[in-house]
């Protein structure tokens, strides 16, 4: 038994991805998934049908009115004992991620812990619902005003992070009262399978609910949607996906929320301190081997600091060590598939034609297994694909610029707004320009942004809505205003 085998057969539930009414049910026809470090077989869950998608909708269905009515304070006793077991598994859960996912194990117990932390918040937040109490103008009325939850909810999850996606959704769903159908990505399911077990063992009540894998991702959602019972969407991937997704919610006014694309520009200002900068470049470019949406892609550097920064991060990229995710000295795992790999090939290749230099790596690692070398360009030009797409992988180009309202120009001449990062020393033009920066998040001298107490959410091409913060439970929620004569 190899390790990755090792950690999937250590973690429970997994015969079944199907959890409909509280019981794990088989299917006729199953899908294989893989370790990407190996191209191993790790486990055959379940390949739902639409017709067993739509039983889990009765199910939540069924629930939802129980599930609403139960005391907040309730609701958020479950979630905080289903933090604390996650945080007592922790171990467990990082191995089955680094299995099936293939990030480092260093990374894989990092996003058990910011997994975990939206299952506190959201604990928390369950009480705290807020409602108002107001006097009309003309005083011959009350306006009572206040929150319940929407309903019925579809989640759909990504393979980047199969945990801390899950938890920051469900978590959110859970603490607003509404019921939901969980359908993670069919490359990481186990580690959805794994957590929704880990709730029903918290005390969550069956129904509630529901995990569906399959392969037929876009003919389950599209049904569920035309069904009309779904009253909201939360789905976290592609632009492009995330498109159709909200064009299905027009049929019958389903919410959407979309946390779609990124194409994240890390600027450094002359004045920055280039060690701290190159410090917060790798974490920015290499968390999750750079397969995050909110992942450093554009490097845009003053040319009085270009070579000194381009030097030092090529440097520390190049001393990256590539391996096996469940290895201990492993500090960059594989991408997620073959044709994940190929995409940066095919990014390289383009920038180099059309005159980037590269610095360090430049080329895909020959099995088994999909590996990409830690890569770094310089004189990357804005023509470029790697300037235009999301590169999600362990590549950075780096472009000069001349001046701030040029590189505020540059990183907002993309379709999407997710992240940016800038480094400067100057706090007070740091500020003035973050706040010119067309991205719904912004680290100033800081190179992660996610945090269960903020709002996590991007605007234009990249997305509907927020998740985290007092924001994130709001998307799960109906306002009612109740007229009192009086």
């Amino acid at each position: 038994m190899t390790v990755a085998t090792e950690a999937v057969h250590t973690a429970a539930g997994l015969a079944s991805g199907l959890l409909v009414d509280g019981e794990w049910l088989t299917t006729e026809s199953t899908f294989g998934v893989v370790d990407p470090a190996t191209g191993e077989m790790l486990a055959q869950v379940a390949d739902a049908s639409v017709e067993q998608g739509i039983a889990a909708l009765d199910s939540i269905n069924n629930a939802a009115a129980g599930w609403a009515g139960v005391p907040s304070r309730d609701r958020g006793e479950i979630l905080r004992r289903a933090f604390d077991a996650l945080k007592a598994q922790r171990e467990d859960f990082a191995r089955l991620i680094s299995a099936e996912m293939g990030k480092p194990l260093a990374e894989a117990r990092a996003e058990v812990d910011y997994g975990a932390e939206f299952l506190r918040w959201y604990s928390e937040e369950a009480v705290r619902l807020e409602g108002d109490y107001r006097v009309s103008p003309d005083g011959g009325s009350r306006l009572l005003i206040s929150r319940r939850p929407i309903g019925p909810c579809l989640l759909i999850t990504p393979w980047n992070f199969p945990l801390a996606m899950a938890t920051r959704k469900i978590g959110a769903a859970l603490a607003a009262g509404c019921t939901a159908i969980v359908k993670p990505a069919g490359q990481t399911p186990l580690t959805t399978i794994k957590f929704a077990q880990l709730l029903l063992d918290a005390g969550l009540p069956k129904g509630v609910l529901n995990v569906v894998t399959t392969t037929g991702s876009g003919r389950l959602s599209g049904a569920l949607l035309a069904d009309g019972r779904i009253r909201k969407i939360s789905f976290t991937g592609s632009t492009g996906v995330g498109r159709l997704l909200i064009s299905q919610c027009g049929q019958n006014i389903v919410r959407p929320s979309m946390e779609l694309g990124g194409n994240a520009p890390f600027i450094v200002d002359a004045d920055a301190d280039v060690a701290r900068a190159v410090d917060g470049a790798m974490v920015a470019k290499m968390r999750n081997m750079g397969e995050a949406c909110t992942a450093a892609n554009r490097f845009l550097v003053h040319s009085a600091v270009i070579d000194e920064f381009s030097t030092l991060f090529a440097e520390r990229m190049g001393t990256l060590t590539v391996g096996h995710g469940l290895d201990s000295d492993t500090q960059v795992g594989p991408v997620i598939d073959d044709a994940a790999r190929n995409t940066l090939s095919a990014l390289v290749e383009d920038a180099v034609e059309r005159g980037a230099e590269i610095r360090t790596g430049g080329h895909a690692i020959d099995g088994p297994g999909t590996f990409f070398e830690p890569t770094v360009l310089t004189g990357v030009p804005v023509e470029s694909r790697m300037f235009g797409e999301e590169i999600f992988g362990p590549i950075a180009g780096v472009t000069a610029f001349d001046d701030l309202d040029e590189a505020v120009r540059l990183a907002n001449s993309t379709e999407y707004g997710l992240a940016a990062y800038l480094y400067s020393n100057n706090v007070e033009r740091s500020l003035r320009t973050a706040e010119r920066l067309d991205f719904g998040m912004v680290g100033l001298n800081r190179a992660i942004v996610s945090n269960a107490a903020a709002p996590f959410g991007g605007i234009k091409q990249s997305g509907l809505g927020r998740e985290g913060g007092r924001e994130g439970i709001n998307d799960y929620l109906d306002l009612q205003y109740v007229a009192i004569d009086a």
